[in-house]
């Protein structure tokens, strides 16, 4: 069977995304799932994305990791908004449902989607690290000089210690630049550093919100695929009227036998 897809990045977070309102795709197919999202044997993402019907909304979202393992993802999210624009579902403005539920999200002729995600509380704060769920979890540490630090193996330290080894953390590095923050990140489900991951942005834009005790605002999030933004209202350390701001790029379209 041939299967069609289309690949969209969003600052180096790239993604296969198919049209599934027919429901051709079995969702059941974690092998499949892996095989695509496989850099050296299938088409080679961080994930893979399924575009289905939705009963209220424009569209439901099923995101993948590589690994076949489900969960929310900003980055990918923002790429599907701009493929159901391409596909007609929408126009400027979406209503869809993903892994964590509802969101909704705006995107510009130039592709910048922005993104709302949920409220965020009950974050773990301590002297090394700041811990908090956007939609995945991500365990936040401020670095100095992140380029020189070796991600990989520091984001596995943690993501496989006894605390996080069952269900997996995302392992964020941050640096204060002087018009915002620098941010590398190893993803669970990837496995490896990726060049963008945007509950990743955003859980380090509030990280750093936190820190500095700001009531509300825009943080620039620079990482190694590209720049992103976080707007964001804090009261009483949380968060509400939280957006994911940033571009997206249509990569490729094709055909491949399954």
């Amino acid at each position: 069977m041939k299967l069609k897809f289309d690949k969209y990045q969003g600052t180096g977070n790239d993604f296969i995304i198919i049209d599934n309102r027919n429901t051709h795709f079995d969702k059941n197919n974690i092998e499949l799932v892996r095989h695509l999202c496989d850099r050296k044997f299938g088409i080679g993402s961080d994930g893979l994305i399924l575009i289905e019907n939705h009963a209220e909304w424009d569209f439901n979202m099923v995101f993948f990791n590589p690994d076949g393992s489900q969960s929310f993802c900003g980055n990918g999210s923002r790429c599907a908004v701009a493929f159901a624009k391409e596909l007609g579902l929408i126009s400027d403005f979406a209503k869809f449902n993903s892994t964590d539920g509802y969101h909704e999200a705006s995107i510009n002729s130039n592709g910048l989607v922005k993104l709302k995600m949920h409220n965020v509380s009950n974050i773990e704060v301590s002297e090394s690290h700041h811990y908090m769920d956007t939609g995945s979890p991500h365990y936040n540490c401020f670095q100095k000089n992140i380029d020189a630090i070796d991600v990989v193996t520091m984001g596995r330290e943690i993501r496989y210690n006894e605390r996080f080894k069952e269900i997996g953390t995302n392992v964020n590095f941050i640096e204060h630049l002087s018009n915002g923050i620098k941010v590398r990140t190893y993803e669970r489900g990837v496995e490896d550093e990726t060049l963008s991951c945007g509950t990743g942005v955003t859980a380090c834009a509030l990280s750093t919100a936190l820190v500095s005790k700001a009531p509300s605002g825009e943080i620039k999030v620079s990482t190694i695929g590209g720049d992103l933004s976080v707007s964001f209202v804090q009261i009483e350390g949380r968060f509400e009227d939280v957006w994911l701001i940033g571009p997206t790029k249509f990569v490729f379209n094709g055909e491949i036998e399954v």
